[in-house]
């Protein structure tokens, strides 16, 4: 574990366990890099190097009241790859993480760093409605949003969890409070005026050029019982602008599928990773 420093001063926290081909990390909003810790050890345990970040502004990393946007999480993680001379790796990003693959590969990715990436329950091409995205979720809901985080942070970070991104609110889900809990205490790690920054980041950016730009091989992985990013204006719009796509979906699984059927994530991820 360590930390390392972007141009701007901002200090960002990463874990780095092991040797072998590395496996980057990149986790959704308003997480950590711990939101890993399941497909971390996995990897770990099949030989792979596994690496995690907090984003700048959430975990164990420095916040900056300016910067909290997809160009500049991409430059950090550029920063990052750059100070541990990551070469052939593979970038795999759920949620707000997906979109931060997007831009990084597509503009940092060059030069034998990237071998693949995997997109899970991903924010791109764009989130929010508009003429050209007429299937997005409206401006509205990203208001919504913006208001809960100001209004009461520890009662949302309580409710999402507990309801939609894990389906809980779903008839006759099984509710893991540890998994709740863990949710809320990565959310609280991190800074409110970042968090509520990143909101913007994740769902006006418009990655369509980034996906089209992608030239390695990439897998798409989404539950088409996603809540939080609905699969029709996501993942199915997606798989038609990547060069080398692969799309899979999970009937339905929730938006973080990687926490309630890890099992069945991890065989998938690790198929891709080594064909």
């Amino acid at each position: 574990m360590g930390t390392i420093v972007t141009k701007d001063g901002t200090h960002l926290f990463y874990k780095d366990w092991g040797t072998g081909q590395p496996i980057v990390f990149h986790h959704g909003w308003p997480l950590s890099g711990d939101d890993w810790d399941n497909q971390m050890l996995y990897f770990l345990s099949k030989g792979f190097r596994v690496i995690a970040h907090d984003r700048r502004g959430h975990g164990r990393s420095g916040a900056t009241s300016t910067n909290n946007d997809m160009d500049t999480y991409a430059a950090d993680v550029a920063a990052l790859a750059s100070h541990l001379d990551l070469k052939g790796a593979v970038h795999i990003g759920h949620s707000t993480g997906g979109g931060e693959v997007a831009r990084y590969v597509a503009r940092h990715g060059g030069g034998g760093r990237v071998a693949k990436a995997v997109l899970i329950g991903a924010v791109p091409p764009v989130m929010v409605k508009s003429a050209t995205n007429p299937g997005g979720l409206p401006i509205e809901v990203f208001d919504g949003f913006r208001a809960a985080l100001a209004a009461n942070r520890a009662q949302f970070y309580k409710d999402v969890p507990g309801g939609p991104f894990y389906g809980y609110n779903r008839p006759g889900a099984k509710v893991s409070q540890g998994v709740v809990d863990n949710w809320w205490r990565q959310g609280m790690m991190g800074d409110a005026k970042s968090q509520y920054d990143c909101v913007k980041a994740f769902s006006e950016t418009d990655f369509t050029e980034d996906l089209k730009k992608i030239e390695v091989p990439v897998l798409v992985l989404h539950g088409d019982d996603d809540q939080i990013v609905p699969i029709a204006d996501s993942a199915q719009l997606s798989i038609k602008l990547l060069k080398h796509g692969t799309l899979k979906v999970y009937p339905g699984l929730p938006h973080g599928m990687c926490t309630t059927h890890p099992d069945a994530i991890n065989a998938d991820l690790l198929a891709f990773v080594k064909a």
